[in-house]
């Protein structure tokens, strides 16, 4: 289900002016989701729905204006006429598409990376920590397959937000031993203002000076690291 549109962003597509759609619905259980009306869709029960035709109009009126669509969730790749909405943006409007994904439907996303112009893949800790960081959902198996899957792309990002207890700088440094070298790799600061699971509510983040040494640390193993606070 279409959740929600947001008119323009300058954060959520590197390098463009965006749109972003948000789907409702997700595979996973982050503890630290900092989106649980998206998570667990039933809490805005039906009053939030977009159509696709709502979503194309809002976006024909920025025509000129926009310059690409972002699509997040939630789970995306969990619409069931994903592959339809994003053909629809491109023929209809001819504005380029960036996914935000968890990684965890790689075969979906095989269909869908023809399609796309840019891809931004959510890692949620090292392997061992995995699946305590999905929420008991998932192993970084299926993540690592579409990292492979994205390396097609022009623009891809893998990104991780630094939860202090959860994810270290170690953490993503495994991370990177598995995958090699990427395009660019993303460090997000964690904010437990609002959390899906109340045991990270609250929890103060990284200090500053943290993330910056942390990018330092994984520069020589991503073209680009940015931190994103």
């Amino acid at each position: 289900m279409i959740r929600a549109f947001l008119g323009t962003s300058l954060i959520d597509y590197p390098g463009r002016i965006s749109s972003v759609v948000f789907i409702g619905g997700c595979n996973l259980h982050c503890p630290f989701c900092q989106n649980p009306e998206l998570v667990l869709p039933d809490l805005l029960e039906d009053q939030y729905s977009l159509s696709e035709d709502q979503i194309l109009a809002s976006l024909s009126e920025r025509s000129g204006f926009v310059e690409g669509v972002c699509i997040t969730g939630g789970e995306p790749l969990l619409y069931p006429r994903i592959i339809e909405l994003v053909r629809r943006i491109r023929d209809e409007l001819e504005l380029p598409v960036k996914l935000d994904t968890n990684g965890t439907l790689p075969d979906m996303l095989e269909e869908l990376v023809p399609l796309i112009d840019y891809a931004s893949i959510d890692i949620k800790s090292s392997p061992g920590r995995y699946y305590e960081a999905s929420g008991g959902r998932t192993g970084i198996e299926p993540v690592l397959k579409s990292v492979e899957t994205v390396r097609r792309l022009d623009c891809y990002e893998l990104r991780s937000t630094m939860v202090p207890g959860l994810v270290t700088v170690e953490d993503i440094e495994l991370v990177l031993a598995l995958t090699g070298r990427v395009k660019r790799y993303a460090l997000q600061r964690f904010r437990g203002e609002k959390t899906l699971s109340p045991e990270f509510t609250g929890i103060p983040p990284y200090p500053r000076e943290y993330l910056e040494q942390a990018a330092e640390r994984i520069r020589p193993l991503a073209e680009e690291v940015i931190l994103r606070a």
